[in-house]
């Protein structure tokens, strides 16, 4: 079975979006953030660089990886 073509990214310019972080997050640099990019795409950067790109997924990818993580998939890298 042929793979589908994944959707390409939009270009985004980091300091044109609006970032959010969790309240969890503290004063120490420890911070990811999330903002909505164009065409229903979400970055997601690492605070500490933001000059680094951004990484861009789409809603349902993004979905997809909050719903494991909600359902403590991902638990055993924390410990």
């Amino acid at each position: 079975m042929a793979r589908a073509n994944p959707p390409t990214p939009p270009a985004v310019n980091p300091d044109d979006l609006t970032w959010i972080k969790a309240t969890a997050s503290g004063e120490n640099g420890a911070c990811v953030e999330l903002a909505p990019a164009s065409d229903g795409w979400i970055a997601l950067r690492d605070s500490k660089n933001p000059d680094v790109p951004p990484l861009l997924y789409t809603r349902t990818e993004l979905a997809a990886f909050l719903d494991g993580a909600k359902g403590g998939e991902f638990d055993h890298l924390l410990t």
